[in-house]
């Protein structure tokens, strides 16, 4: 298979302490990469839109973020979807909005949106990333009004403060029901606070949590396919 790089230089985001600047050496690269084994023309696009997550941070190898885990998934099942891995360390919903019409000039079947955790760890306004994902939603449905769309639902720690973190929980499901599309509870299921999951940042997970995080967008995603 070939290598999913990251877009951007890599940063680091936090969900469960402050935001981060560390980068990686190596991963700087500001592209977008398709992976599979069969020829791109004959396959549909899946863009995973994001932050580090998505991007694969601390991991030796991109493939092991978990958008590479479901392109191996894929693979394995001979389902001719192409994944494209457009995940930007450091990530927030207005940086998100802001280049979403570039990211958008590959033609997407599948739409997978994983943003919102750096907004609520800055404490910005939760109506302000209800704002800023509906208004990335609309572009998708704008510029490809047959793609299907899943967003992942996102959590803060209960240290933002319980009216905040149940104000910023609730913008998942309420966009979703809005919109008619899938939803991830939360995508980090299962990974986050885990220690042996994740690196030793204790944000980010290692190669085995993405995996689970894989799991838990697949348990989703198949019924798209």
């Amino acid at each position: 298979m070939d290598k999913i790089k990251k877009l951007g230089v890599i940063v680091l985001l936090a969900i469960f302490s402050a935001c981060g600047n560390k980068t990686t050496s190596g991963n700087a690269q500001e592209v977008s990469t398709k992976t599979g084994n069969t020829p791109q023309s004959n396959k549909k696009n899946i863009l995973f839109f994001g932050d580090s997550l998505t991007a694969g941070y601390g991991l030796d190898d991109p493939d092991q973020a978990f958008p590479g885990v479901i392109q191996h998934e894929l693979d394995s099942l001979k389902l001719h979807y192409q994944v494209i891995n457009a995940g930007l360390s450091g990530e927030t919903t207005a940086g998100g909005l802001g280049r979403i019409d570039w990211v958008l000039k590959q033609k997407v079947s599948i739409f997978i949106l994983e943003l919102g955790a750096n907004d609520g760890l800055r404490g910005i306004p939760t109506d302000e990333t209800l704002k800023n994902l509906q208004a990335i939603i609309d572009k998708v449905k704008a510029k490809y009004p047959d793609a299907k769309i899943i967003l992942a639902g996102m959590q803060v720690p209960p240290s933002m403060g319980a009216d905040y973190a149940n104000s910023f929980k609730a913008v998942f499901p309420t966009l979703t029901e809005k919109n008619k599309i899938g939803l991830i509870p939360f995508l980090l299921d299962n990974v986050a606070g885990i220690p042996k999951l994740n690196q030793k940042d204790g944000i980010h997970p290692t190669a085995e949590g993405a995996k689970i995080v894989a799991g838990n967008v697949w348990l989703v995603l198949k019924g798209d396919l």
